[in-house]
């Protein structure tokens, strides 16, 4: 039976020599070979996963797990589009079945929410289809023998938006991404409520909303005008790094700081593989750049890990 977890207990640690500590209950998602990464603009951008790969790496898990993200811009798991879009938004159901026969995960991470609310009101036919969007994720991911991490949605930031004059408040006759609800991260806070109180038949959940809410209220103190996200939507690599935090720290992975060399080699190696994947799962969104066939962006990703490997060795 699948059972959802908030809460992450690792078990007796092992050292042998000076080497890492080797965990008798490792998080399963160290234990994976394939991890697929799953979701919209936020995921597509591939910071927050480039971190978690680059801390799973400083960790020496061994064997690595194959992180692929595939996250595609202006995505949903609901297949719903605000009237205003100038295209129907992408919806995951469309590609995920090939997604998960191409890329065989044994690990599958979605973050979905931001777009599944279309930046409207809180509004019960929309919240359902998000529940069944997910639900139906999880069961087509389980039944590939894959196991299942579900992100909630991260924050929505008003203030940027508000300062210029693009919000909309209750009531308006359409709301779009260019003309957001004001209060439209309440809706998120409730998508992420429903996830983290075990709802759906997840393996593990991780809330991301909450630590990048807090650091924009604390720094925001400071700071009136204090923001992570230009748009309102799209973090920007500290809102991404606060994420990739809150997932490490759930497979058991305390976050230390990288170099920006390592950090930047991992990044370029991930969106190699991200392009390619994405071309040859194939998708609905127009305007997305092809990638390189899979085994000439393996032979670049190769290169790419040997350079990560010396920056590695060089830290011990």
């Amino acid at each position: 039976m699948h059972r959802s977890i908030r809460l992450v207990v690792l078990g007796i640690s092992l050292t042998v020599g000076s080497s890492t500590p080797i965990f008798a209950d490792q998080p399963f998602p160290l234990k994976a070979k394939r991890i697929l990464f799953l979701g919209d603009s936020i995921t597509n951008s591939g910071h927050y996963v480039a971190w978690v790969e680059t801390q799973v790496r400083l960790r020496d898990v061994q064997p690595m797990p194959q992180i692929i993200q595939v996250g595609l811009s202006s995505e949903t798991c609901t297949g719903l589009s605000e009237p205003d879009h100038p295209f129907p938004r992408p919806d995951v159901h469309e590609r995920l079945d090939r997604a998960l026969a191409k890329v065989k995960p044994d690990v599958v991470v979605a973050c979905y929410g931001m777009n599944d609310g279309i930046y409207y009101p809180f509004g019960k036919a929309r919240f359902e289809a998000y529940q069944a969007g997910i639900n139906k994720l999880v069961k087509k991911s389980h039944a590939a023998g894959a196991k299942v991490v579900l992100l909630t949605p991260p924050p929505f930031d008003p203030l940027p938006l508000r300062k210029k004059g693009k919000l909309r408040p209750d009531g308006a006759e359409k709301y779009a991404y260019f003309a957001i609800y004001e209060n439209y991260d309440g809706v998120l806070k409730k998508y992420g409520q429903w996830i983290m109180a075990g709802n759906t038949k997840a393996d593990m959940v991780i809330d991301v909303h909450t630590p990048v809410k807090n650091e924009v209220a604390k720094l925001r103190k400071k700071d009136p005008n204090f923001t992570l996200s230009g748009d309102g939507v799209h973090m920007n690599a500290k809102g991404h790094r606060i994420m990739g935090i809150a997932v490490a720290k759930a497979w058991g992975i305390k976050s230390v700081e990288p170099s920006p060399e390592l950090l930047k080699v991992v990044t370029q190696r991930t969106t190699v593989l991200h392009d390619a994947w994405l071309s040859e799962i194939g998708h609905k969104r127009p305007g997305v750049r092809t990638g390189l066939p899979i085994d000439k962006a393996e032979s670049q990703a190769q290169e790419l890990e040997e350079k990560i490997q010396m920056l590695l060795k060089s830290k011990k």
